[in-house]
C-alpha cells in the first residue's frame, strides 16, 4: 500500500515538474522585434489610415463587437466545443480596455498570443494566424485602435469548462500548436502571391475555418482544404480547389458576395460584408492569385448511385419538389440566372461531401451580403416551415444528383440534426 501511495505521489510531483516547466517556457516575457525605420517615418494620418484598412481585412469588429454594442467594445461571446469565449473591450479606454498598452504590448498579443500581464491567451483570438504579421502592421493597427473612442464596459470571464479553462492546459495546447513566427516571401513567387499569402495566412485568418481541426482544436494549417466551423453548425469549404475558376469570378465573390460561379452565405457572407468589400482591388486580386495556386487534394472516387427503385423514387420526389420551389429562380437545367440567382450545377456547395450547407440553406434560406458591388442582393426565402424532415432530404439529394452533380444523398435524420441549429 506504501508502495502504490509513493508511486501516486512521484507521478504528482513529476506532474507539477512539468507544469512548472510548461508555465516558466509559456509565460517568459517574449523578445521584441521593433518597427521599422520606413513605419517609424510615416506621417500620423497615413500610419492611421493603414491602421483602420488592417482593422478591416482582419475583421476585427466582428468579434470585438456585440450586435447592437459599440464598436470594439467586447462582450461578444465566442461559442467553441470547449466553451464560450468572450471577447475583450479593446477600445482606447484606460481602465476597462487597451488604453494603457503600448505597442510593445499589443504586439506580444498578436505575435506570441500573450496579453499585458502575461496571461495566455485563447486561440479563439487567432493570433495562430495573427503571429504572421509584421511589426509594421501591428504597429499601425495599435496605432488605430488608440484612436477608437474610449468605452468603458468591464471584460466578462471566459465561460469555458474544467480543464479548459486552466492557463496550464492552455500552455501545453500551445506547446502542441503553437509556434511564434513571421511571414516570409517566397522569393520563387510573384509579389501577387506574396501579398494575397500574407493575408490568406495572417490577418485574414482564413484557417481559423477552413481548414479541419482535431478534438483538441488544433489546426490542419494553410492546408485550407475545408472543414466545420467550430460550434456554429455550418461547413467552411476548400479554398485549395478554386483553380478552374477564372480568376475574376473569384476575385468578384470576395469583393461582392457574388458571382457567375456562386454565392456567399452564412458566416462568409458576414466576412465579406464587414471585411473582405472593404479591401482595395489590388489586395482582392493577390488573395484569389493566391487561392487559386494553391494545391489541391485529390478528388475522391466517383459516387456510385444505388439504382434500386425506392432510391430512384426518393430523388423523383425531390425533383418534384424542386420544379415547384426551385425552378423559376434556379431554371430548369441547373444553370440559374447570375448574379441574383446562384448556378447549382457543378456548385461545390452542393456537392461537398459534408451535406450541411445545403441542408441549412433550404431550412433557413439564404442571404448574400449587401456590399457597394451588389447593393441590393436578392435572398433564397426558407423553407422549414413548409417541408418536413423528409421533404428536405430528398430535394437536396436531387439538388447534389442532378445536373451532373454526383454527392450521396441525405436523409431526413440529417436533415432533423440540422434544423434546431441556431441562426446565428
Amino acid at each position: 500500500m506504501r508502495k502504490i501511495v509513493y508511486t501516486v505521489m512521484a507521478a504528482a510531483l513529476i506532474a507539477a515538474v512539468v507544469a512548472a516547466v510548461l508555465l516558466a517556457m509559456q509565460f517568459r516575457r517574449p523578445d521584441d522585434s521593433p518597427p521599422s525605420a520606413a513605419t517609424a517615418a510615416l506621417a500620423a494620418d497615413e500610419r492611421l489610415a493603414r491602421g483602420a484598412y488592417l482593422a478591416k481585412a482582419g475583421d476585427c469588429m466582428a468579434c470585438h463587437t456585440t450586435r447592437g454594442g459599440q464598436p470594439y467594445a467586447g462582450g461578444r461571446a465566442l461559442q467553441t466545443p470547449f466553451g464560450s469565449v468572450i471577447a475583450p473591450n479593446i477600445t482606447a479606454d484606460r481602465n476597462t480596455g487597451i488604453g494603457t498598452w503600448s505597442s510593445d504590448d499589443f504586439w506580444r498579443a498578436l505575435h506570441h498570443g500573450q496579453s499585458r500581464d502575461g496571461r495566455l491567451l485563447y486561440p479563439a483570438f487567432p493570433y495562430t494566424n495573427y503571429t504572421r504579421i509584421t511589426r509594421d502592421d501591428a504597429d499601425a493597427l495599435y496605432a488605430y485602435l488608440q484612436t477608437v473612442p474610449a468605452v468603458t464596459q468591464a471584460n466578462q470571464p471566459h465561460q469555458l469548462r474544467f480543464p479548459y479553462s486552466l492557463q496550464i492546459s492552455l500552455a501545453a495546447w500551445r506547446m502542441l500548436y503553437f509556434k511564434p513566427e513571421v511571414f516570409r516571401p517566397e522569393t520563387n513567387q510573384s509579389v501577387d502571391w506574396n501579398r494575397g499569402a500574407y493575408l490568406v495566412q495572417g490577418l485574414g485568418h482564413c484557417s481559423a475555418c477552413h481548414s479541419a481541426r482535431n478534438p483538441l482544436g488544433g489546426s490542419e494549417g494553410e492546408s485550407l482544404s475545408g472543414g466545420m466551423i467550430p460550434a456554429q453548425g455550418w461547413y467552411a469549404p476548400a479554398l485549395n480547389a478554386r483553380g478552374d475558376w477564372q480568376q475574376d469570378h473569384l476575385a468578384a465573390l470576395l469583393k461582392t458576395g457574388v458571382s457567375p460561379r456562386a454565392a456567399v452565405f452564412g458566416p462568409m457572407a458576414e466576412v465579406v460584408k464587414e471585411s473582405l468589400q472593404y479591401l482595395n482591388d489590388g489586395d482582392i486580386n493577390a488573395i484569389a492569385v493566391y487561392l487559386k495556386a494553391l494545391p489541391a487534394e485529390a478528388k475522391p472516387a466517383a459516387f456510385e448511385r444505388e439504382g434500386a427503385p425506392e432510391a430512384v423514387a426518393f430523388l423523383a420526389a425531390g425533383a418534384k419538389l424542386y420544379e415547384k420551389h426551385c425552378a423559376e429562380c434556379h431554371g430548369a437545367e441547373g444553370k440559374g440566372q447570375s448574379p441574383a440567382y446562384p448556378p447549382l450545377a457543378g456548385n461545390q456547395a452542393l456537392i461537398m461531401t459534408n451535406a450541411v450547407n445545403p441542408i441549412r440553406m433550404v431550412l433557413n434560406g439564404g442571404f448574400a451580403p449587401a456590399t457597394a458591388g451588389n447593393p441590393r442582393p436578392y435572398s433564397m426565402p426558407p423553407f422549414s416551415h413548409m417541408l418536413n424532415d423528409l421533404e428536405v432530404a430528398q430535394l437536396v439529394s436531387y439538388l447534389r444528383s442532378a445536373w451532373g452533380n454526383n454527392a450521396p444523398p441525405v436523409n431526413a435524420t440529417d436533415v432533423n440534426r440540422f434544423r434546431a441549429v441556431p441562426l446565428d
